[in-house]
């Protein structure tokens, strides 16, 4: 089962050729249009690490985790 950062994982490049290629073929130059694709895929990362935080998921088997140090 895909998990919201699997998705954001495969957003990352999609958005940033998307965007880029999006402003390209309108006629902005190259120059301004890639560093526009990475801001719009900083975007996306930084939704991923303050938005939506990362942290130890519910779902997570006991058996999964790391036994304790006691």
């Amino acid at each position: 089962m895909n998990r919201y950062y699997d998705y954001v994982l495969g957003l990352i490049p999609a958005v940033m050729l998307g965007v880029t290629l999006l402003l390209f073929a309108v006629g902005i130059q190259l120059t301004v249009a890639l560093p526009a694709g990475a801001a719009a895929a900083a975007v996306v990362i930084g939704h991923a690490l303050f938005v939506n935080v990362p942290g130890e998921l519910e779902s997570m088997s006991q058996s999964a985790r790391p036994p304790n140090a006691e």
